[in-house]
């Protein structure tokens, strides 16, 4: 199987909705654009940031049918699954083979406890229905359901389950995951974009920043760097972006980077509810580092 492509910094797409809270296609298809004239090498479908648990089935299937017919090939596009039981998991990634995409990332069941056996073969059961490449995609914090060292190294023998995203923030993890799988091709993304350096430092193929919606040259620019052995430059990059990154942390759960994106001229339209807007403060906040960043231009 080829991985060749799953590489670099792909962008969680934010969905830009209407105000009926479907999918605005021309809003999502600017989207696309922008996030692809800011050099990210991959766009990730229905991620958290695209709010694929305020999207039923058709309303995701549409999403990543415009992504697929706007991006025409010129970067990779996943799928993320984030259903909770197996079946529908299965239908999801079903879906998305017949669709075009080129690799699926599966997080973890929400809301239930299952352990570490049921894990597994969840995904099994997942990747077993299809011919795609597979992420993982850890987010403890988020889902409460952590894929050990030890439940990793067993799905990784599965031959279309290649890589992970680790969204943890626990360095020793990442680590630990790097280390081990090392040499079995697998390939694990910073999930957490204020470690994207120390990641690759590790040895991780990429990142997937939701950073990269808002400021995509300034994530690739560590990538890249880092790749052309300028530490120098990227960590210079890395802390740049980190107060941007921490800010996003002052709203509730995706919201800041739909703000982010509006605040630059994107017009993605607001979150879906229960989720609002950022207070003011936050958006000013907000404003402030991305004048300083150069994505927002001050009245002359």
């Amino acid at each position: 199987m080829n991985t060749d492509f799953i590489k670099g910094v792909i962008s969680p797409i934010v969905t830009p909705i209407d105000d009926e809270e479907r999918v605005e296609e021309a809003g999502l298809r600017r989207m696309v654009d922008y996030v692809i004239q800011g050099g990210v090498h991959g766009i990730l479908a229905m991620g958290s940031n695209g709010e694929f648990f305020g999207l039923d089935f058709a309303q995701q299937q549409r999403a990543l049918t415009i992504i697929l017919d706007q991006s025409a090939g010129r970067v990779p596009v996943y799928m993320g699954i984030g259903a909770i039981t197996t079946r529908e998991c299965v239908k999801i990634a079903l879906m998305a083979e017949e669709a075009g995409a080129q690799a699926i990332t599966i997080l973890p069941p929400m809301f239930l406890t299952p352990n570490e056996e049921e894990l597994f073969l969840h995904f099994k059961t997942i990747a077993d229905a299809v011919q795609l490449p597979v992420l993982l995609y850890n987010n403890p914090d988020k889902v409460k359901n952590n894929i050990s060292v030890k439940l990793l190294l067993r799905l990784a023998e599965i031959p279309n389950i290649v890589g992970m995203k680790d969204s943890s923030g626990d360095m020793t993890l990442t680590a630990e995951y790097l280390r081990l799988t090392r040499d079995k091709g697998f390939k694990i993304f910073a999930g957490r974009d204020v470690m994207i350096l120390g990641s690759l430092a590790y040895g991780a193929a990429g990142c997937v920043a939701s950073t990269a919606n808002v400021v995509p040259e300034l994530v690739v620019e560590i990538y890249d760097k880092y790749m052309a052995g300028d530490l120098d430059g990227a960590r210079e990059a890395q802390f740049k972006l980190n107060p941007f990154r921490m800010a996003f942390n002052l709203s509730s759960f995706p919201v800041a980077t739909k703000d982010a994106c509006n605040l630059i001229g994107l017009d993605v339209g607001p979150s879906i509810k229960p989720n609002l807007r950022s207070s003011d403060a936050v958006l000013e906040q907000m404003r402030t580092i991305l004048t300083e960043l150069g994505y927002i231009k001050t009245q002359s």
